[in-house]
């Protein structure tokens, strides 16, 4: 299979195109050399991958990078000259300094200087080259948008079709699963993390949780949540809500809304447009409408709280709020059952529990959970740099099963887990970054 072939030495006669060389479009040119083998030739289109446009994004990235950090080095070196010039102004005012003739045209130079630079600036940014090598990025990242859409980069990510290593139960080929709808048979891998960016207060803010609301009502836009725990852990002030996921990443048009009597701990979840949340130092769910600001609160029977039977690693997470396909869930340990994990499912707009589930999990050694199409699944750390997903129970079927499904990360403690069921995507808060994986699954 070669990209550009080259004409056979020895004369090669027409063949009836076999099964290798019968492959969907681009058409092959079959032909049959002296020993009797079909050849198989295939001209590849040119925007298989579109590695010339990748490499001419990376060029004009780089040569902007330059350029920005050239400019940034002489507005500091004229920011201080007009500091210096202000300084001596200031003298001259006082009686200071008695002025000279030179004095004047030393600050006349260095006036004109800036005058032209920033008449340099204001060209080079307003018209031109940098506003027209923007815009062609601007054309060039949505062009690579497409392609992703094509599933060209999830073919790179994913085993192809044909790999032999595939377990026969998955196909990467087959058709995605509808966002929304549970017609597959559970989680069959997932995909590298994508570093979202650090939390807008730093890495000193290491506990906390985020990720995209479910359940969107009719009409409603999509909106992204990030939710900061303080510098101790535990206390939840305020919620930060964005309109759009290029907003979150740009760090614009986010509106914050604060907490009443606040909430602890790192398993939050927005749903349907209401907040929901551990209150504070009590085993109460708190629901805030983000509408109106009113808070409901109930009490989830027997739970532990306040790091009873928290998470391995991750302090205050009494109770893990979670939705999925189904609704939304309440996860959480009680003495009667010595820590292992309860699953509770919420009736829908309520905060009571509609029915409980015991699992054989103990709590503590996990390192978070989230719930799947009625399905928990439990992740526990493998070593700095890697969890797997190690135990799911169905609570459709009562059946629990021990998994082993890698997950990468790229710090050490996981602080919570978030799945939303529109989007099939896991969202991950781990030591003040915000992750987020592909979930893929099992037809």
């Amino acid at each position: 299979l070669t990209p550009n072939p080259q004409p056979p030495a020895s004369p090669l006669q027409p063949c009836l195109l076999s099964t290798p060389c019968s492959a969907p479009p681009p058409v092959p040119i079959s032909v049959m050399d002296a020993s009797g083998h079909c050849v198989c030739t295939v001209i590849l289109p040119d925007d298989t991958f579109p590695l010339r446009r990748i490499e001419l994004l990376e060029t004009s990235a780089r040569n902007l990078t330059l350029r920005l950090q050239e400019y940034g080095q002489r507005l500091a070196w004229y920011e201080a000259t007009l500091q210096n010039a202000s300084r001596r102004l200031q003298l001259l005012e006082v009686g200071d300094l008695t002025p000279t003739e030179l004095d004047f045209q030393e600050l006349r130079k260095e006036i004109g200087e800036m005058e032209s630079f920033v008449s340099h600036l204001r060209s080079s940014l307003n018209g031109s080259d940098t506003t027209v090598e923007l815009q062609n990025m601007s054309v060039t990242v949505s062009a690579l948008e497409s392609y992703d859409k094509n599933h060209v980069v999830a073919m790179r990510r994913d085993p192809p079709c044909s790999n032999p290593l595939d377990p026969p139960p998955s196909n990467p080929c087959d058709p995605p699963i509808p966002p929304g709808t549970c017609n597959h048979r559970g989680i069959w891998r997932l995909g590298k993390p994508s570093v979202v960016q650090l939390n807008w207060r730093g890495a000193s803010y290491k506990a906390g949780a985020w990720g995209k609301e479910s359940a969107l009502r009719a009409g409603q836009k999509e909106r992204y949540w990030v939710a900061l725990l303080n510098l101790d852990g535990r206390r939840l002030d305020s919620v930060r809500l964005y309109g759009s996921y290029q907003d979150l990443l740009l760090s614009r048009n986010h509106t914050d809304q604060l907490i009443t009597g606040f909430g602890q701990g790192a398993g939050p979840v927005l749903y349907n447009g209401s907040f929901y949340y551990n209150c504070y130092n009590a085993r109460d769910l708190c629901r805030l409408d983000l509408e109106s600001g009113a808070v409901d609160r109930k009490a989830v029977p027997n739970a532990a709280f306040n790091n009873r039977f928290s998470y391995t690693g991750t302090s205050w997470q009494g109770l893990d709020l979670a939705a999925d396909e189904s609704g939304l869930w309440v996860l959480y340990a009680t003495e009667r059952s010595e820590g292992d994990i309860v699953i509770g499912r919420l009736g829908p707009g309520s905060l009571a529990l509609e029915k409980t589930w015991q699992t054989s999990q103990y709590k503590p050694a996990a390192t978070n959970a989230f719930m799947v199409c009625g399905v928990m699944y439990a992740t526990r750390a493998v070593s700095t740099h890697r969890e797997e997903i190690f135990y799911a129970y169905d609570t459709r079927t009562g059946r629990e099963s021990r998994l082993s499904l890698p997950l990468d990360k790229v710090t050490d403690v996981v602080r919570s887990l978030s799945y939303n069921p529109s989007d099939h995507k896991l969202y991950m808060f781990s030591d003040g970054y915000l992750l987020r994986y592909d979930v893929l699954f099992r037809a």
